[in-house]
């Protein structure tokens, strides 16, 4: 129970931190996003968090207005707008998130939320009991993972971070995620 408590409240501290230091910044950027064809700043789409519940994830929008959800392993067959390649590329939308995180729909430490379509990840999470946690910015699967990794071996890591959580695990799940950013980002 202490480190639910502790963790809810780094989720909170390090959120509030975030958002109110890069005030200035998320203002630049939404801005950019605004004047590139007009659309919403904030793309909004619904997500599977804890205990299966859904909820309005947030993300800075980097496809056009008119781009349809799709689960991220189709992302190569979306169009993604200037701007969007970058902000993708350095994972400046992620940013609005620690609004869901303030909300206490996320945390900064879980497995990554998925879309409604994704049935099997789904699934899985159920029989391994990480549907049971809140999802998260980045995760254990997420500091382990490749492109297109397969959701079985997700779900497997989403389920090993579940029989672990711990505040050392934690700090290295941030670790791990701090290395990842240092490391030639993708392109889109």
């Amino acid at each position: 129970m202490l480190y639910h408590f502790f963790k809810r409240l780094f989720d909170i501290v390090f959120s509030l931190f975030v958002l109110i230091f890069f005030s200035p910044f998320l203002v630049v950027v939404s801005l950019i996003v605004f004047l590139q064809d007009g659309g919403s700043i904030i793309f909004k789409q619904k997500r599977i968090g804890i205990r299966e519940k859904g909820f309005i994830f947030y993300k800075f929008r980097s496809m056009p207005t008119s781009t349809p959800n799709v689960t991220s392993t189709k992302k190569n067959q979306i169009q993604i707008t200037p701007f969007g390649k970058f902000i993708r590329r350095t994972n400046i939308d992620e940013l609005p998130q620690f609004i869901n995180v303030l909300k206490g729909e996320m945390s900064v430490i879980g497995p990554r939320p998925t879309i409604p379509s994704q049935k099997k990840l789904i699934k899985m999470r159920k029989n391994n009991g990480s549907i049971n946690i809140k999802p998260g910015l980045t995760g254990w699967a997420q500091v382990n993972s490749y492109d297109n990794m397969p959701e079985l071996e997700k779900a497997k890591y989403d389920g090993e971070y579940l029989k672990r959580m711990s505040i050392k695990l934690d700090l290295i799940i941030i670790f791990k995620t701090i290395l990842y950013f240092t490391k030639k980002p993708p392109t889109y």
